[in-house]
């Protein structure tokens, strides 16, 4: 198969334009892109005529004579086509040498007059990216001799490890820009070398390698590369004009290579919206009437628009936002209102409280219309969360009180709790008096609700099965128990976790620059929808069975992609 016969299978695969372009290079530097040329001369001849004429430009005093050091290329990892030759960079270049970072302004170069020292950032995989410079000040004189002219091959010899060793060619470069200390550039003989090809060797095979073993560093965030390992860099050669039609068949693939990127991101940006459109547009139905509607439209582009597992999270987010307005389960007018309920749920606090097991609150502000955030079914009613379950926070950390009876247990922060799940293994554990046990320990049936850090963290709610024998929880999660028998701690889950509920802690959150909490009183105002209980139930089984497909589609989908990225390796591995 020919490497542009898969091109549009690679590029669908996870990563796949990025390995399409490692794969180029990789075969322009094994001489594999282009057909070999039967009329071209072995480079042995070019590099023959290269030692000539830099021994004239040394007797003319125009270059330097450079020391060559000896290198063996036995261990080279692929052999090279019959009339290519390994070399040095020592072996081809005329001059070598790295620039100045002296302490520059922040701004960049603004006018040709200006003088100003390129930024190591300025050089990227094969991009010369002139603006990444910073301004010289007026105080210091420059140094014309390190200007950055155009033919310029520069390589990053210093800094983070995954930015040493780049290099690129400078084409089209402003005036009056120095090269830094931390950049290597050199210069080929224009006549017998395209240096574009010398970048794409570079970047690419053996010498990459070869580069990336000759880093050196006491950390990853600072690592070099001396200029003597960079003379001894093997590099493949071959005909200047077969060099050059390597580097247009390369510009040729790179350019398909970025119509396929834009094509792909207009395509992701277009799912995106259409998935937007027709997901609101179901979320928003009033009506199981107007739900039939919008799902049929919905159901007509299934298999367009449920092909990724992002699509598949935005669309289990609608179901839970239509579940929780009552809009997926049929409502029987024969079931008890939950107006009942909440009769049954006010006699039960009263008795509690007579009887001394919790405490009266006081009492909480009434509905309005204008809090409602959409229109219940009938036989629902609006609550406050704090009238219909007992809130409580956890144990403060770092108390200096004595402690008479102490217990070690583990306890539950923030990061364990996240939305529809815990996460148990980093949990911590704290020492507390057993008198406090009943006070902190969590029951089967609890919900647990983050009280804040960034914004996501805000109002996350999940439910302790006694996944541990005896745990408690931190002050930073609200611990929420039922005042009554009939609790369905499934359903408060599934509401708190919606967008309607999320849309609430966020507007009430006390906000700060990066982070959000909410207080227990501000939980305890959340408005809460109350179905009667059957329905609740109905409810609960029809999400989870939706969710348990959703779940299923996602990892269909995954397994998918990992077999064409499979196929799309095998591919690689044939054209390589």
């Amino acid at each position: 198969m020919k490497l542009t016969e898969g091109f549009n299978l690679l590029a669908t695969a996870t990563d796949g334009i990025k390995r399409l372009r490692e794969l180029i290079l990789t075969l322009a530097v094994q001489g594999k892109l282009v057909p070999q040329d039967a009329n071209d001369e072995p480079a042995s001849e070019l590099l023959k005529q290269i030692r000539a004429e830099k021994d004239r430009l040394i007797a003319e005093g125009k270059i330097k004579k450079d020391k060559i050091k000896e290198v063996s290329f036995d261990d080279a990892p692929y052999e090279l086509p019959e009339k290519w030759s390994w070399t040095t960079i020592s072996e081809i270049i005329t001059s070598i040498g790295s620039g100045w970072s002296p302490a520059c302004l922040s701004e960049p170069q603004s006018t040709a007059e200006q003088w100003a020292v390129l930024k190591t950032t300025a050089v990227q995989l094969m991009e010369y990216q002139a603006h990444q410079n910073k301004l010289l000040p007026s105080t210091l004189v420059p140094r014309p001799e390190i200007e950055t002219q155009n033919g310029d091959i520069l390589i990053t010899r210093a800094g983070p490890r995954n930015r040493v060793g780049i290099s690129c060619l400078v084409q089209n470069t402003p005036p009056r820009l120095m090269i830094s200390d931390k950049i290597v550039r050199f210069h080929v003989l224009d006549d017998l070398i395209d240096a574009q090809f010398i970048v794409l060797c570079l970047n690419a095979g053996w010498s990459y390698q070869c580069l990336d073993a000759a880093k050196s560093g006491m950390a990853e965030s600072q690592v070099n590369i001396s200029q003597g390992d960079l003379r001894n860099i093997p590099v493949p050669l071959c005909t200047k004009t077969e060099q050059s039609r390597i580097v247009a068949k390369v510009e040729e693939l790179m350019a398909l290579c970025d119509a396929l990127e834009t094509r792909g991101k207009l395509e992701a940006k277009q799912h995106t919206r259409l998935t937007a459109t027709l997901f609101d547009a179901l979320a928003a139905s009033e009506s199981a009437h107007q739900l039939q509607e919008n799902w049929t439209r919905l159901a007509q582009s299934f298999d367009l628009i449920l092909d990724r597992p992002a699509a598949v999270d935005a669309f289990e987010q609608t179901l839970l936002q239509l579940a929780v307005r009552g809009l997926l389960v049929e409502q029987d007018p024969n079931d008890e209102p939950a107006s009942e309920l909440l009769k049954q749920i006010r006699a039960e606090k009263d008795r509690l409280i007579a009887e001394g097991k919790i405490k009266k609150d006081k009492p909480l502000p009434s509905i309005t219309d204008e809090e409602k955030p959409f229109n219940l079914p009938q036989g629902w009613e609006w609550v406050r969360f704090g009238d219909i379950a007992s809130i409580s926070s956890g144990v403060t950390l770092g108390r200096k009180t004595a402690i008479p009876d102490p217990i070690l247990l583990p306890y539950l922060r923030v990061a364990n709790v996240q939305r529809w799940k815990l996460v148990l293994h980093d949990v911590k554990e704290l020492i507390i008096d057993e008198s406090e046990l009943e006070r902190f320990s969590l029951k089967h049936g609890d919900l647990l609700i983050t009280e804040g850090g960034d914004w996501d963290k805000v109002g996350r709610t999940c439910v302790w099965e006694e996944n541990l024998p005896t745990c408690l929880h931190q002050n930073h999660v609200f611990k929420v128990r039922a005042t009554y028998s009939e609790w369905n701690y499934r359903w408060a889950e599934l509401y708190l976790n919606s967008n309607d509920a999320r849309a609430y802690f966020a507007s009430s959150a006390k906000q700060t620059t990066n982070l959000a909490s909410i207080n227990m009183t501000q939980l305890k105002n959340c408005l809460f929808p109350m179905p009667p209980l059957a329905v609740q139930s109905r409810i609960i089984a029809r999400v989870e069975a939706l969710r348990a497909l959703c779940t299923d589609l996602r990892q269909r989908l995954t397994a998918s992609q990992k077999s064409l990225t499979h196929l799309a390796e095998t591919l690689v591995e044939q054209a390589a």
